[in-house]
């Protein structure tokens, strides 16, 4: 179908040929605790467009594009972090937020960390991680890349970067984490609840197949084969080189849809 030059596509039946149509990627928070305090992922729209031009960059094939292949991870919770280093000289991070913060210490320890200095990329660039319970995952190739959240305009820069990343989630599915390369730590990281935290683009194959998001189930086939893959980490590497072998053994379908009550 198509209104105003734009070509939109509905889902293919389920008789139609391998690899036409969109691709269904699910999404679904690994640890249901607090589950409520984390948004489902939105596709990347342009704010206040103006449509009323025939030239409007909103308007713009190449724009609606671009911007249909990013979905946009939103913060969980306030944070306001300062960078300290503990009497014995080890990297640490001090919650400004003080009493003052959403988040008991407690539980913001579960999802906050600093990664140790011999791991860091840079001797004077920290690291810090954001525990996240985000998964995507799909049954045809897709290739998810994670990114700063570049469309979104910030008045106050964050004083560093984050660390993307690129892996196909049909594989290797797994918990995404915010991971930021402090680069100025006499800057303080301040993150507000709601603003964007980064994006998660979506490679097709072919590249041209547009992409239907849905809430997915935690099935115990999935819960298998998370936990085939997920330990991995701790006893190899370069964990892309067990891609092949994670691949014989995947079940042929992991994603369900999440039927709605």
């Amino acid at each position: 179908m198509n209104v105003s030059g734009i070509n939109i596509q509905f889902d293919r039946p389920d008789d139609s040929e391998p690899g036409s149509g969109p691709v269904k990627v699910g999404w679904l928070l690994n640890d249901d605790k607090s589950g409520i305090i984390f948004d489902p992922p939105e596709r990347v729209r342009s704010v206040e467009m103006n449509k009323k031009h025939a030239k409007s960059a909103s308007r713009c094939p190449a724009v609606i594009g671009l911007e249909s292949r990013y979905f946009v991870v939103k913060c969980p919770f306030d944070l306001h972090l300062g960078f300290v280093r503990t009497k014995e000289g080890k990297p640490a991070f001090r919650n400004l937020a003080g009493d003052n913060s959403s988040v008991r210490a407690k539980k913001l320890a579960t999802h906050l960390s600093m990664t140790n200095e011999v791991e860091w990329r840079y001797p004077d660039r920290p690291t810090v991680q954001l525990q996240l319970p985000y998964l995507f995952i799909a049954d045809e190739t897709v290739y998810l890349s994670q990114v700063a959240p570049f469309m979104h305009y910030r008045a106050d820069p964050l004083p560093g970067t984050i660390f993307g990343g690129r892996f196909p989630i049909n594989v290797w599915p797994r918990p995404l984490m915010w991971a930021f390369e402090w680069h100025d730590i006499k800057k303080d990281i301040v993150l507000k609840r709601g603003e964007p935290l980064f994006y998660v683009h979506l490679e097709t194959t072919p590249q041209d197949r547009s992409i239907a998001l849905v809430e997915a189930e935690k099935t115990p086939e999935l819960e298998a084969y998370l936990e085939l893959i997920t330990g991995a980490v701790n006893y190899v590497n370069q964990t892309f080189s067990l891609f092949k072998a994670a691949e014989e053994r995947r079940p042929a379908t992991l994603l369900s849809a999440k039927r709605t009550k």
